[in-house]
């Protein structure tokens, strides 16, 4: 059969009109010429396929035949003018004539596909984490974007909007030990009729041990849509909520410590629970005096670029002093001490 466009258009041999626009949509955004620049050739050859898939399989007579002899029946049609066949447009080589594709895109989408004044402009975009706790909210305006039409012949080019971003929290215990998070997401799309209508989705972010805050996670084309406008990347970034115990310096882990006179003179040990809830008991021998600090090492946070490796924990003492004293333990201490 040569080219399977069912395949193509990621649709099956029974799918309605409907599906056939819903697809075409969105794989004709996906692999239009403009939105890739860095695979632009390969964008090329997708984005024609997609557009003669849709051609053939949304009209009747070209299924129909297409059904019964594949890609060569339709290259064995005459061609237009002759007084039989069907009117693909100007042909090539090998006798098919499919229309152009961007032609197919402008029909689709409209006569001004590039128009501002959308009513989808003013929308925001909301997400909760799965579990409940809907937070932030963001949404394109006119100058987060510009389309324009560059070339002879007036072919179109899109330009993507700027990414919309919005924090995402997180304890410190969950940038220690990594951890999956779900989005629930919902957005503004455009339907296969050219309508804006809601949508919502969820989304898995994989958050690894060590990510610090700025870490960004990119999404793709996940933002809102706008009347016939590229789609937005949705970001999320990293944003660390405090810790009633430890915090944290680069890849270090600082906490604050009180010790009495008599421990910090006497000797101690620091019993703590971990981020990842295991329970440590770390002697102290050393004379605590004001401003002291216990280095405890590979036990600070997960090191993202060396696996395996993580920073130290930085145990801060404070001395707390007694307010009074009898007449006893001051000799006691002066005996003690030498003094």
């Amino acid at each position: 059969m040569g080219v399977d466009y069912y395949n193509v258009l990621k649709v099956e041999k029974n799918a309605t009109d409907e599906d056939l626009k819903k697809s075409y949509r969105r794989l004709a955004m996906k692999w239009h010429p403009d939105k890739n620049p860095n695979n632009k050739k390969e964008a090329e050859a997708k984005f024609k396929q997609i557009s003669e898939a849709y051609e053939v399989l949304s009209d009747p007579q070209k299924k129909a035949v297409y059904d019964q002899h594949g890609e060569e029946g339709l290259k064995d049609m005459p061609p237009p003018g002759s007084g039989g066949g069907f009117p693909f447009g100007s042909g090539d080589a090998n006798g098919f004539f499919p229309r152009n594709a961007e032609d197919i895109f402008a029909e689709f989408f409209g006569s001004n596909p590039f128009g501002f004044g959308s009513a989808a402009h003013g929308r925001s975009m909301r997400f909760q984490s799965e579990g409940g706790g809907t937070f932030g909210g963001f949404g394109g305006g006119e100058s987060a974007f510009r389309s324009y039409t560059e070339g002879t012949g007036g072919s179109v080019r899109l330009r993507k909007p700027p990414p919309v971003e919005n924090k995402l929290p997180c304890t410190l215990a969950e940038l220690y030990t990594g951890s999956t998070r779900k989005m629930k997401i919902s957005r503004t799309v455009v339907d296969a009729n050219g309508r804006l209508v809601p949508e919502t989705e969820i989304l898995i972010i994989e958050v690894k041990p060590g990510w610090k805050k700025g870490t960004k996670v990119t999404f793709q084309d996940k933002g809102n849509e706008q009347l016939n406008q590229l789609a937005a990347d949705l970001v999320f970034v990293i944003d660390e909520k405090p810790d009633n115990v430890f915090k944290r310096d680069g890849n270090d882990l600082v906490m604050n410590y009180k010790v009495s006179l008599a421990e910090a003179l006497a000797g101690t040990a620091v019993t703590l629970t971990t981020l990842d809830g295991r329970n440590l008991t770390i002697p102290v021998t050393d004379i605590v005096s004001p401003g002291y600090e216990l280095l405890v090492a590979k036990e600070g946070m997960p090191i993202v670029k060396e696996p395996g490796n993580r920073g130290d924990l930085r145990i801060k003492f404070e001395v707390k002093f007694p307010t009074r004293l009898t007449p006893e333990q001051r000799a006691g201490l002066r005996r003690a001490l030498g003094g």
